[in-house]
């Protein structure tokens, strides 16, 4: 237990900088914008949709089925809602739990306490686990790790109790066998529901139970199987396969019995024609993988695209790693599936023995054999190895393994689980990902610690084993040093960005430029997105968001350049149609503006990497379209673009402005009755949206309700007394119940706040001429013309305020430009010769004259 404790405490010292971490990467889209984790959202919602709360039959889903983290993130979000240091502490305490387990597992396995520390603090220190234990998406593998060791600490305990068959309470200890075997095949079933690699336990814990309980080699453990020996042995490998089939049947089931689709920059190697490409590739990112973890000094928090090239030829110098690779796991198998003893296996009564008769299974048997056949008792307690004290039959040094017996299981530790991230099944969506590494690095650090026990054995000088014992501690230290310098990188998005230039410069460089431009960092967050775009120029995103940064620096044209680039490279980015018709509005390009909505619209939702990101884009379309609709006068096609909008938008969509413009259109109808509804569907959805308020009060004033009218005028003042829009419609409710000064003090009010509104500065100088204070009102009149020079009303509505406060010329140079703007304009031309008429009777020169 001490052992167990320490290990976990280091682990504890090394990740506690995390704890003060922000959301990083894939936390904002699996934790920010996953409309699982909130109240409103009902728990069911967990079981029929992915890690990223997408539908799992939807086409775009990645079919990453993982409830139990995600009920996990959804506790988080209960007791602290986006805080992330609620989440990480959750992830530094599985981490530790995990740490703790895995050394309890190693502890029997290596012969004793310092050999099970020593696996212990590699994997506690190994940089490898920084991605999964920092990042807070990583939860899935550590969640998944820790129901995976309990499931394998399950089915050791089963085995020692099921061959504990010759005691006097035989019945009691079969019971408790079964027992310990169903929490085995449960949490196996908890650790894939945790992540989908967890049901991998149950092929390790096959290994365990033939090349360590059993103490098989390889073609010991095939005769048995082909000639049916050990009944009881038999009927545990076909539960664990039973189940496996059963877990793995039912998940392929849920998921819609189809495979994920990924893009091709995920997973570039899958998406290649070329067949020896495919093959040499997928063949060397095993290798790739193993060099992670025996030297983690390079590390990313993004493989994908052009981060590992792709091998197109045979005389590419890293099939030589490939090589290499697979020669040495094919040695070391071939070691570790010789038979620990040369003497053959029978069986007697249901149970394993060797030809001298001593069983390996009944608990009885502690003696080793070597190579040579010859008794090893040197990794024994004293007691046992004198003869003195019987051992007891549950001892776990009793059934020390030999060395064979732990390379066979480190492999498949190591291997078994990693399995699902090698595209040997199906293709995945990632070329290295370093959190898929956390279980099997346990098999990784067992067999460097089996490595540096059998050397220490051999070495027959007490100065070579210090210094092999040293090297090992450097080692581990090493591995901390890299951990604590890399958990700093994962304190922060600009950070983390920043420590994978180096190896994936194009993904590293546009996530720093969304984290620069966040920060107000604009010209940096520019060239960031340049940069990015100058190492892979048909990045779909990276094109979008220097069109978005263009846009809100008001360099629409250039804006517009990138959003078409964008829809070339991806003619499914519905944000980039949205955009490109936000900006066509802008410069009155109306009719394009209207083209590119309805092309937004009619995107097919299938193969989508973010189907969320894409109804939204696709809703706010139509509400825009919608709202073009609207102002042009086009109510019943506004209304019916509307209706569409909320068939269509997702669950996080908020909805509140699309439900006040259905509003709107319905009072633009005179359908008073479904105005109000959509009202009050708005406040519904947002009961703080200034809008609502305002046009609900506008309406309830027109039914004659003026009580609750000024009450919901009110409340949106008291919402937001800064914004001058509220004042305005306040302003114009008093000048309808004839309270003039009173509106004439919310006008000058609202002209002050919102002094670059056109709309809110013109409504003012409205209502201040129809409170009959022509001064004022001239002022604002100005001030509204020049924010619109170019605007017929508002030129003519100061010449008619000019007109009236007697300043004749002026009034006349406004009503002519007036004129040239709208030349067919009744009134001004009335207006006009009124004026003409007057200054004719005054004796005053005119323009046409």
């Amino acid at each position: 237990m001490i052992t167990e404790l320490v290990c976990s405490a280091v682990a504890l010292v090394l990740y506690m900088n995390t704890l003060n971490a922000d959301f990083c990467y894939d936390d904002s889209r699996a934790i920010k914008t996953n409309q699982d984790l909130l109240p409103e959202t009902p728990w069911i919602n967990i079981l029929y949709d992915d890690f990223w709360g997408t539908l799992l039959t939807h086409s775009g889903s990645h079919k990453s089925f993982r409830p139990l983290c995600t009920l996990s993130f959804r506790l988080n979000y209960a007791l602290g809602a986006l805080n992330p240091w609620g989440y990480h502490l959750v992830n530094v305490a599985l981490h530790c739990a995990v740490t703790g387990l895995f050394t309890a597992l190693c502890r029997p396995l290596l012969g004793g306490a310092p050999w099970g520390l020593t696996a212990g603090l590699l994997f506690a220190s190994h940089p490898v686990h920084t991605e999964a234990v920092a990042g807070v998406v990583g939860r899935a593998d550590v969640g998944a790790a820790l129901l995976f060791l309990l499931s394998l600490l399950c089915y050791a305990q089963h085995c020692h109790l099921r061959a504990d068959g010759g005691c006097s309470t035989r019945g009691r200890t079969q019971g408790g066998a079964w027992a310990w075997l169903a929490g085995s095949l449960v949490s196996a079933a908890g650790a894939m529901l945790w992540k989908e690699q967890g049901v991998t336990v149950l092929a390790v814990s096959a290994v365990y139970d033939l090349f360590i309980f059993h103490r098989l080699g390889l073609r010991q453990a095939l005769v048995l199987l082909a000639k049916r020996k050990n009944s009881r042995l038999l009927v545990s490998l076909t539960l664990l396969t039973s189940w496996g089939v059963f877990l793995l049947a039912a998940r392929i089931y849920w998921m819609g019995s189809k495979p994920p689709n990924f893009s091709n920059s995920d997973n570039p190697a899958a998406d290649s024609p070329q067949l020896l490409t495919r093959i040499l590739t997928f063949l060397y990112l095993p290798a790739a993988n193993l060099w992670l973890l025996l030297c983690p000094d390079q590390l990313s928090f993004d493989w994908s695209m052009d981060a590992l090239p792709l091998l197109r030829t045979i005389f590419d110098w890293r099939n030589f790693h490939t090589v290499t690779f697979y020669t040495g796991f094919v040695l070391l198998a071939g070691f570790g599936s010789r038979s620990p003893s040369s003497f053959p296996i029978k069986e007697t009564n249901g149970k394993l023995h060797v030809a001298n008769g001593k069983s390996l299974t009944n608990g009885n048997s502690h003696h080793l054999l070597d190579n040579n056949h010859q008794h090893v008792d040197q990794d024994l307690p004293k007691s046992t190895q004198n003869g003195s004290t019987k051992p007891h039959p549950h001892d776990p040094t009793v059934f020390l393994p030999a060395t064979e017996n732990v390379v066979v299981f480190s492999l498949g530790l190591m291997a078994l689980p990693f399995l699902p991230a090698t595209n040997l099944f199906f293709y995945v969506g990632f070329v290295l990902a370093e959190r898929v590494l956390y279980i099997p690095s346990m098999g990784f650090c067992l067999l460097v610690t089996v490595g540096v026990r059998a050397l220490c054995t051999r070495f027959r000088l007490r100065s070579s084993r210090t210094v092999l014992l040293g090297c090992t501690a450097g080692l581990v230290l090493l591995y901390s040093l890299k951990t604590v310098l890399r958990n700093r990188d994962w304190q922060s998005e600009e950070a983390l960005y920043k420590s994978g230039i180096a190896v994936n410069p194009a993904k590293a460089w546009g996530n720093l430029g969304n984290v620069l431009k966040n920060q107000g960092k604009m010209e940096e967050a520019e060239q960031a997105y340049r940069n990015a775009l100058y190492y892979r120029s048909n990045m779909a995103d990276m094109l979008y968001n220097l069109g978005l940064l263009l846009q809100e620096s008001e360099r629409f044209t250039e804006a517009l350049h990138y959003y078409r680039l964008a829809i070339n490279s991806r003619p499914t980015l519905a944000s980039a149609y949205l955009n490109t018709g936000i900006v066509l509005t802008a410069q009155g390009n109306v009719e394009e503006a209207k083209r590119a909505f309805i092309t937004c619209a009619d995107i097919p939702d299938e193969n989508l990497k973010d189907p969320h990101a894409h109804k939204t884009s696709v809703t706010s379309c139509l509400y825009n379209l919608g709202k073009l609709l609207h102002e042009q006068g086009q109510q019943e096609e506004a209304l019916s673009v509307f209706k569409e909008a909320v068939q269509k938008m997702p669950r996080q969509f908020a909805a509140q402005s699309l439900y006040n413009m259905m509003g709107e259109a319905y009072m633009r109808l005179n359908k008073l009755e479904e105005a109000g509804h959509w009202y009050r569907e708005s406040l519904r959805a947002k009961p703080d949206h200034i809008p609502a308020h305002l046009t609900y009060g506008k309406l309830l004033s027109i039914m004659g309700q003026r009580a609750e009218a000024e009450q919901y005028f009110l409340r949106a003042i008291k919402l937001d007394p800064s914004k001058g829009n509220c004042y305005m419609y306040y302003g114009q409710f008093l000048l309808e119940q004839s309270r003039v000064d009173e509106a004439a003090v919310m006008a000058e009010k609202a002209a002050q706040l919102d002094s670059s509104e056109f709309d809110v500065v013109f409504s003012a100088a409205h209502m201040l001429r129809q409170a009959s204070l022509t001064e004022a009102a001239e002022r604002y009149y100005v001030r509204a013309a020049g924010l619109r020079p170019d605007y017929p009303a508002a030129l003519m509505n100061l010449g008619a305020i000019l007109h009236l406060n007697g300043k004749l010329h002026e009034a006349e140079v406004n009503y002519l430009r007036a004129l040239q703007l709208k030349p067919d304009d009744l009134i001004t031309q009335s207006n006009l010769r009124k004026l003409w008429n007057i200054m004719q009777r005054q004796g005053l020169r005119t323009m046409e004259s």
